[in-house]
């Protein structure tokens, strides 16, 4: 029955966000927001929401392992796994914004995060204010250093003659869904880790992580197999930068999240930390800025020894 939850979990998740984004990006048409903005804030924002609400739900229903290892996961599967396979399938081009400011940023969050936990094993109501400050000045550096011409492929135009009440009706679905699956989602996984002798920080950090990052796979794997467009690095490195800045940070705000699990700071923060840092000279080696299918190989081959330690020494 666990399992069953899970995956309901997972479906209603999938769902909710899509809906989420979608109304979302209709509403900001209403307000007559640029497509630049809307793709940079809104759909970011948007699609970061299950992450949120697993988060959330997971630190008020009493797991707070979970509500960080769900981030932290979340990061190591974007790099490892979604990046890597997505590389395997076809070559990514890597753009100098990524050195100039995406990299940096990432690995400035990275490591504040990994501080703000080992200080006092908590993520108070003032840390998280800051790390979601810290994503609003990232915002707005991001949208100043943008070109206005540039396009923004993630927003669909025809969302900006969509009706109030469709908006509506999608925003409670969207809303319902996200609801329901986070609340499903978090109790299955604390079954399944009871069940299977492993910890809820275990369960978070692969289970749910890689379930969250699964929409963001199939979207990447397939724009690289048909060839439509070029895959962004920097898509990977922002939801990388908003799960810690705005999950962890507004989750934090809402109730603070203290580290119940010492692996969290012994083990599972440095894999995040070494595979955020890995990135740097990775697109300098070999051919430059790019990532190739030998580059989304090594990557893939790292995250099957993290998941492999993981449920190791979890038991």
């Amino acid at each position: 029955m666990s399992i069953i939850w899970v995956v309901l979990g997972f479906a209603l998740l999938v769902i909710g966000g899509e809906f989420l984004v979608r109304s979302s990006v209709a509403l900001s048409f209403k307000f007559n927001i640029s497509k630049m903005v809307i793709g940079m804030t809104v759909v970011s924002f948007a699609t970061s929401a299950p992450e949120l609400l697993v988060s959330l739900q997971a630190a008020l229903s009493g797991s707070p392992a979970i509500a960080i290892t769900n981030v932290v996961g979340s990061n190591i599967a974007n790099i490892g796994l979604v990046l890597g396979i997505t590389a395997m399938v076809g070559t990514i081009a890597v753009d100098k914004a990524f050195y100039k400011l995406n990299w940096p940023v990432m690995m400035v969050f990275s490591i504040v995060l990994y501080y703000f936990l080992k200080n006092d094993n908590m993520l108070s109501v003032f840390e998280g204010a800051i790390l979601f400050l810290g994503i609003i000045v990232f915002l707005i550096i991001l949208i100043k250093n943008t070109k206005k011409d540039t396009v923004v492929e993630e927003v669909d135009e025809t969302l900006a003659v969509v009706s109030n009440f469709k908006i509506g009706l999608w925003l409670l679905i969207g809303a319902a869904a996200l609801y329901f699956g986070s609340e499903w989602l978090v109790m299955g996984a604390k079954d399944i880790a009871l069940s299977i002798g492993v910890s809820e920080a275990v369960i978070g950090v692969s289970l749910i992580a890689i379930g969250t990052s699964v929409p963001e796979l199939a979207a990447s794997v397939i724009a690289a197999a048909k060839q439509e467009k070029a895959i962004s690095l920097g898509n990977l490195i922002g939801s990388n930068i908003f799960n810690i800045a705005s999950v962890l940070g507004l989750t934090a705000i809402i109730k603070p999240i203290p580290v119940t699990e010492p692996t969290i700071l012994t083990s599972d923060i440095f894999w995040m930390l070494g595979f955020a840092f890995i990135l740097f000279p990775l697109v300098f080696f070999g051919k430059k800025f790019e990532i190739n299918r030998a580059k989304g190989f090594l990557l893939v081959f790292c995250y099957g020894i993290f998941m492999a330690l993981l449920f190791t020494n979890g038991k």
